[in-house]
C-alpha cells in the first residue's frame, strides 16, 4: 500500500515522517530564527546547528530524523559562508599553515560521519530524541568543564589521538546534523595547542568535508527527500543563517574569549533541555 511517505520516496517507518510538509510559520519568522542562530554560530566558529535543532523540532514541528537532515543542510550553507567571513579576523595564511591539524582530524571524522549517519537512519524516532538530548548534554559537559590548555603530547601519540577524536566527532556530528565545532574547537586547542579563534577556523575546514560525507550516506535513504519536500522553508532559514553567520564572523574580534566560551556552553545547555523535554 502506498501512502504519503511512499510518494516522497521515504523508506523509513511512519515514526520518521516528515512534519510539516507545509510549515505554517511566516517567512519573516523563519528567516529571523535562522539569522539569530547564524550570528551566534558565526561568532564561535559553529554552524549554529546546536541551537537550530531543538528549534526545528520544538517550534517548527519536524520529526527527529527530518530535523537532523534539514539541520545538516543549513549547517553546510553556514559553514561555506562563515569560513571566508572569519578570515577578516584570522588570516588565511595562518590557517593554511596549520593544515596538518585538519588532515589529522579528517582521517577519523570522515569515517565517523559515515558510521554516524548509518546509525541515525536506523534509529527509532523515540530513541533518536533521547540520543540527541544525551549528546547535547555530553557536548556541554565536555566543552564547559574542559580547561582549554594543551596536552603537549608527543607526535607519536598526538596523531592517533587526533584520528580517534575525529572519528568520535564525526559520529556525533552526523547523528545531530551539526557542524561539530562545539567538539572540534576544544579538541584542536587541547591536542594541538591552537588558540580558540584559530581553532574555530580550523574546525570549519574539518566540518565541511565531514558534513559532505554524512550527506552522501543520508542520500542513500529515502529520508533525504525531506529537503525537496521542504525546499522553501530550508532556503529561507538557510538564507537567514547565512546572513547571520556573516555578521557573526565580522563580530568575532569584538568579543573576548572569556565571552565566547560561556556563550557556547549556554547554546548547548538550551538545546539539551529542549530536546530532553520533547514528547
Amino acid at each position: 500500500m502506498k501512502g504519503p511517505h511512499a510518494t516522497l520516496g521515504l523508506r523509513r517507518s511512519s515514526s520518521q515522517n516528515i512534519v510539516p510538509l507545509r510549515p505554517t510559520h511566516s517567512a519573516p519568522v523563519v528567516f529571523g530564527a535562522g539569522a539569530a542562530i547564524g550570528v551566534l554560530g558565526g561568532m564561535i566558529g559553529l554552524g549554529g546547528a546546536e541551537f537550530r535543532l531543538p528549534l526545528l523540532i520544538g517550534l517548527f514541528g519536524f520529526a527527529a530524523l527530518s530535523a537532523v537532515i534539514l539541520n545538516k543542510a543549513m549547517s553546510l550553507a553556514v559553514v561555506l559562508i562563515a569560513l571566508p567571513a572569519r578570515l577578516a579576523s584570522v588570516p588565511a595564511a595562518e590557517v593554511a599553515g596549520r593544515w596538518p591539524v585538519a588532515v589529522n582530524l579528517l582521517a577519523g571524522s570522515l569515517l565517523g560521519a559515515w558510521v554516524g549517519a548509518s546509525w541515525a537512519v536506523r534509529m527509532r524516532t523515540a530513541t533518536l530524541y533521547k540520543v540527541l538530548a544525551v549528546l547535547m548534554a555530553a557536548a556541554l559537559v565536555v566543552t564547559h568543564t574542559t580547561t582549554l590548555g594543551t596536552l603537549s603530547l608527543p607526535l607519536w601519540a598526538q596523531v592517533p589521538a587526533g584520528v580517534v577524536a575525529g572519528f568520535g566527532i564525526g559520529v556525533v556530528a552526523a547523528i545531530m546534523g551539526v557542524a561539530g565545532g562545539e567538539l572540534l574547537i576544544p579538541t584542536i586547542v587541547l591536542l594541538f595547542g591552537e588558540d580558540i579563534k584559530t581553532a574555530g577556523s580550523l574546525s570549519l575546514l574539518v566540518s565541511l568535508p565531514t558534513m559532505l560525507v554524512a550527506f552522501a550516506r543520508y542520500s542513500r535513504d529515502g529520508s533525504f527527500a525531506v529537503l525537496g519536500a521542504n525546499l522553501r522553508f530550508t532556503t529561507i532559514m538557510a538564507a537567514g543563517s547565512v546572513v547571520g553567520a556573516v555578521l557573526g564572523g565580522l563580530l568575532l574580534g569584538v568579543f573576548p574569549d572569556m565571552v565566547l566560551i560561556p556563550a557556547l556552553a549556554v547554546i548547548l545547555l538550551v538545546s539539551a533541555v529542549k530536546l530532553a523535554r520533547h514528547d
